[in-house]
């Protein structure tokens, strides 16, 4: 197999000056070494340490700088923005995802013909703490989204270039991708990959970014099943809320017929009238998002974030 491909990899990093130029050492290694063209894009999501002075000496390095901190999405989907080659990898900037592994996925995803390789840290270097947080958020992930693989949360990926034409991250999203690709129909593969323990800097994970991907999480399955007929998911519940709105009136007029006083019993026409109102507010949002929904594909949509500049060191 020829291994004259074209790769970008795009490292989001933060606050990592003490991995970052090992880091962009293993990289160029591992793509000299098996003949690939090409480019390393390191993305600074608003670092306050050395990160930017020691990515500007780093060379060959196509650098993005974000105004300030944006989360890793925005990053992640600010280094795929100005990537060029026919491959995209992803990787975290800490040290801990292998650029060993490159090679091999890069076999994987082209000798099998599949859109996205996603890397799985089947022996992780983690605590006992982030490992339980994970594998709580792969059973909901597993509930909700499908997506076919074992690590989400992984940012060692194989991409074809294609999957991101009209794709825009937001959130938490970057442990998404595969799952969003897979609703647009690609293709996604896994690869059990080497994982390292952090040796400098300190982790970014923390219980807000929990929360975030599970509301992505559910953000995601919404999408998956009716993005574009939500009426069917707001439409169907307003129509239930009818229904028990129509039983209570039922209720309430048997009471009536029975000659109760409907002072003594007010709670029947109370969640009568409550039940039909809901119902007709849920009938009318899911119209109202059908309209946004139809406007939504219709128009571009801006990205979250800012870029204050572009640095490429040849």
């Amino acid at each position: 197999m020829s291994e004259h491909y074209g790769i970008s990899v795009v490292v989001p990093v933060f606050n990592e000056e003490g991995n970052i130029t090992k880091l962009h050492d293993e990289i160029k290694t591992v793509c000299e070494a098996n003949g690939y063209d090409y480019e390393i894009i390191f993305v600074n999501d608003g670092s306050s340490d050395g990160t930017d002075a020691i990515c500007k000496t780093l060379h060959p390095l196509k650098y993005v700088r974000l105004r300030r901190n944006f989360g890793q999405t925005a990053a992640m989907d600010a280094g795929i923005k100005v990537a060029t080659k026919e491959y995209l990898i992803t990787m975290d900037g800490d040290g801990q995802n292998d650029p060993a592994d490159i090679p091999n996925m890069m076999h994987y995803i082209i000798e099998n013909g599949l859109d996205v390789v996603s890397g799985w840290r089947k022996n992780r270097k983690d605590t006992f703490m982030k490992r339980f947080i994970s594998r709580g958020a792969n059973f909901f992930r597993y509930l909700l989204v499908h997506d076919g693989i074992h690590d989400s949360g992984c940012s060692l990926k194989v991409y074809r270039r294609e999957c991101f034409k009209g794709i825009n991250l937001y959130g938490e999203q970057h442990r998404f991708i595969p799952a969003i690709l897979k609703i647009k129909g690609f293709t996604v593969g896994e690869v059990i990959v080497n994982h390292r323990a952090r040796t400098s800097g300190y982790t970014k994970y923390n219980w807000k970014r929990t929360i975030k991907g599970f509301v992505d999480m559910i953000s995601i399955w919404f999408w998956n099943k009716y993005a574009t007929r939500p009426l069917h998911l707001l439409g169907g519940l307003g129509l239930l809320f009818e229904m028990l709105g129509g039983v209570c009136g039922v209720w309430s007029i048997v009471l009536f017929a029975m000659g109760r006083k409907m002072s003594n019993n007010i709670f029947p026409p109370l969640l009568t009238i409550f039940l039909v109102i809901i119902g007709l507010i849920m009938i009318v949002f899911g119209l109202m998002s059908e309209i946004l929904i139809k406007t939504y594909f219709g128009v571009h949509v801006d990205t979250p974030y800012s870029v204050k500049e572009t640095i490429e060191n040849r």
